[in-house]
């Protein structure tokens, strides 16, 4: 699913180079969850912004599903993006005038998908994760636990090959965070690949492996056991 060769990544103050990346290399196969944690300055974010295809590498070479991506233009690396990774973000980025069912539905407008089949498919979506009742609720009307679960939806709305997951607990209280958490091991005992990047060990220790940058550099890779049971998604009602 994931091959990094070799990843650098450097910018530029004045004359001054500033190495982010130090030949990171990282295989993430097909159906993985895996857990990318350092503390802030580590280089995470830069990480997760690569595998993301926000940014793009100094040096170094990157796969993704198949698709060798180093000498891809912008317009190409969006498209790919958009086929391939489904985002779930700390602030959620609902837009607030839409409803929940029509916020899962915008990443299937600019697929090119029909009304019909991206309503019933969103509408799919937010069953399966529990909120099928809240599809006319605007993001104001949820919870934050409900907020992270229409987002969730969203990013499972076209089938993406990656669900790419930036310290998806970060504004969520323990309980819910915890709740996230299990629900996205849910989604992964169902086959879908999950990178989630945090600072938190605790966060990753949900993740069935985990990956410690620092420096710029991977210093651990290790298999884990989840904490958190995988048990069926369940309506909230709160």
């Amino acid at each position: 699913m994931i091959e990094l060769k070799n990843i650098k990544k450097t910018y530029f103050r004045g004359s001054e180079e500033l190495p982010i990346l130090k030949d990171i290399s990282l295989s993430v196969d097909i159906g993985e969850f895996v857990a990318i944690v350092g503390p802030s300055g580590s280089g995470k974010s830069t990480l997760m912004n690569t595998i993301g295809l926000l940014d793009v590498p100094t040096s170094g070479s990157y796969t993704l599903d198949g698709v060798v991506t180093q000498k891809m233009k912008d317009d190409q690396l969006a498209e790919l993006r958009n086929q391939k990774i489904g985002f779930i973000f700390q602030q959620f980025n609902l837009l607030p005038r839409l409803t929940a069912l029509e916020n899962v539905e915008l990443p299937m407008i600019y697929a090119g998908i029909g009304r019909k089949e991206r309503r019933d498919r969103a509408m799919e979506m937010l069953t399966m994760l529990g909120m099928g009742t809240r599809g006319g609720h605007r993001p104001s009307e949820l919870s934050g636990g409900q907020q992270q679960r229409v987002a969730i939806a969203r990013a499972l709305a076209i089938g993406p090959s990656l669900l790419l997951a930036d310290e998806p607990t970060g504004a969520l209280d323990s309980k819910t965070g915890r709740e996230v958490l299990e629900l996205m091991l849910q989604l992964n005992e169902a086959g879908n690949t999950i990178v989630l990047i945090t600072h938190d060990l605790h966060i990753a220790e949900h993740a069935k492996r985990i990956v410690t940058i620092r420096d710029g550099m991977i210093i651990s890779d290790v298999a884990n056991v989840p904490l958190v049971p995988v048990e069926p998604p369940v309506e909230v009602t709160s």
